[in-house]
């Protein structure tokens, strides 16, 4: 980064320099010299804005990357140059630096919420069956207390079997197979959907632009179906719902799909655990379906976020590349 500091300050100083000894040269009425000094000039000043512009791409780019979360940056000097190499070098060493710091912050705060859950949910089914294996050894097995123990007995048996679906849910989340990556068409994978959802209020765009991603269609469309699905519940209770699915504008080496919809919205403060195994705010959720879809997007080397504002709805993206 000095180097280029240097670099930089000698191009001002030759600017000044070159200013200065034109200014002379007209004064002494040297035309001809005058003139080749304002090429140099120019060069100069030109080969300066280009330097600066790279640095502005590089900054944009970054800002650009942050904002959508995509910690897998990467910076490459368009010139051969030492000093612009060595500052590219710079940013790219401290952005892996902060990608790891991240994703370790990251990882150590999901394993967090991940034990939270468990340990919540396990606590919900134990106790009661504790508590109720300690009353029933407690009474003596006689015709009058018969349906009482059974009652009990079948409690028992319900919240050993709720126990044992949540323990389901968790190895379907642990053994989630590695994608299988060919090459998809957004376009026919947004017309694929078309054919599942046809209901009107459901708009799915066509790219005017096709894109072909390297992914496993079997898992992006589980991901995709399960996004629909949500918003479509979201929206059960508006008189004019809507949903919109498309790909929008984004980097060449950046593919966005997103999914809105007009329905309730997220709380503010369960916005950041709707990814967390287990956490659902639905009556009959299971709690694992976002949870999937992360881990998908993870697996593709993308991700998931979402936007949402309460009683105006909620939007999806998906990140790729």
């Amino acid at each position: 980064m000095k180097r280029y500091s240097l670099i930089v300050m000698l191009h001002i100083a030759g600017i000044v320099l070159l200013s200065i000894g034109i200014y002379l040269l007209i004064e002494a009425r040297l035309w001809f010299s005058a003139l080749m000094a304002s090429f140099i000039l120019t060069a100069v000043a030109i080969h300066l804005y280009r330097m600066q512009m790279v640095q502005v791409r590089m900054m944009r780019h970054l800002a650009e990357s942050l904002r959508y979360d995509d910690m897998m940056l990467s910076f490459r000097s368009p010139y051969r140059n030492r000093s612009m190499e060595d500052m590219v070098n710079e940013l790219s060493d401290a952005m892996t630096n902060f990608r790891t710091r991240i994703l370790e912050r990251n990882e150590m705060e999901a394993w967090q919420k991940l034990i939270r859950v468990l340990t919540h949910e396990i606590m919900n089914s134990i106790t009661p069956i504790i508590s109720l294996s300690e009353t029933l050894s407690e009474r003596e097995m006689t015709e009058k207390n018969y349906p009482v123990m059974r009652q009990g007995m079948q409690t028992i048996h319900r919240r050993s079997k709720g126990l044992l679906e949540f323990v389901e849910n968790y190895r379907k989340l642990t053994r989630l197979p590695a994608p299988v990556r060919r090459p998809v068409s957004i376009r026919e994978l947004l017309q694929d959907l078309k054919k599942l959802f046809s209901e009107e209020y459901i708009h799915i765009e066509l790219p005017e632009t096709d894109r072909t991603l390297q992914i496993d269609r079997i898992q992006i469309e589980q991901v995709l179906i399960n996004l629909i699905k949500n918003a479509k519940e979201a929206c059960s209770k508006k008189e004019e719902p809507l949903i919109e699915i498309r790909m929008v504008p984004a980097f060449s080496w950046q593919c966005l799909i997103t999914i809105r919809d007009n329905g309730g919205g997220i709380m503010p403060e369960v916005q950041d655990k709707i990814f967390v195994p287990f956490f659902t705010t639905k009556t009959s959720g299971s709690g694992i379906g976002l949870s999937l879809c992360k881990q998908i997007m993870n697996r593709h080397g993308g991700n998931i976020t979402v936007q949402s504002t309460v009683g105006q709805g909620s939007c999806f993206t998906l990140q790729f590349g």
